[in-house]
């Protein structure tokens, strides 16, 4: 069974309502963009980055129109950030560059990956995720989001990005 199968099953399993749009591979938020994923609803920009010690981990969802300012964000949360390594990326949720999503933590056996979603997206009704594929885009209500990571063990905490 392929990821993005195990996580609809596991949507199904919970009662989620979500929409899928296949589409070719989307690295990066221009592509989503090209491909029209974009016009089925708001979709998440998503960053995976680690503390200067490589001890703490984060993924950081803001709005796809929105930059993310390391040492700004690293101030908000007390830890000097950077860029996770693939390697890094692998091992912790099971992901491939391009393929960052916050269902993803699905994958962290230890819940060791703090995620820190952009306060914006507290009421947003339709969000959309890649389904830890990048060949298509889930489409679901925001606090469906937070529950699947809360339930799984992961910390949320909202900033405004």
């Amino acid at each position: 069974m392929s990821k993005k199968e195990e996580v609809c099953a596991l949507l199904d399993e919970k009662g989620v309502a979500y929409k899928i749009v296949e589409h070719e591979a989307a690295f990066t938020i221009e592509d989503m963009e090209r491909l029209g994923v974009c016009s089925h609803g708001n979709v998440c920009k998503n960053l995976f980055l680690r503390d200067g010690k490589g001890k703490r981990h984060f993924l950081v969802c803001i709005h796809k129109d929105k930059t993310a300012d390391l040492k700004k964000l690293g101030e908000k949360i007390g830890a000097r950030l950077s860029f996770a390594s693939e390697e890094r990326l692998a091992r912790y949720l099971n992901l491939t560059k391009g393929s960052v999503t916050p269902l993803g933590v699905l994958y962290d056996k230890s819940a060791a990956v703090e995620v820190i979603f952009d306060s914006d997206f507290k009421n947003e009704k339709n969000i959309g995720v890649h389904p830890c594929e990048n060949t298509a885009t889930l489409f679901l209500d925001f606090s469906d989001l937070e529950s699947l990571v809360r339930e799984h063990g992961n910390s949320v905490a909202y900033l405004s990005l």
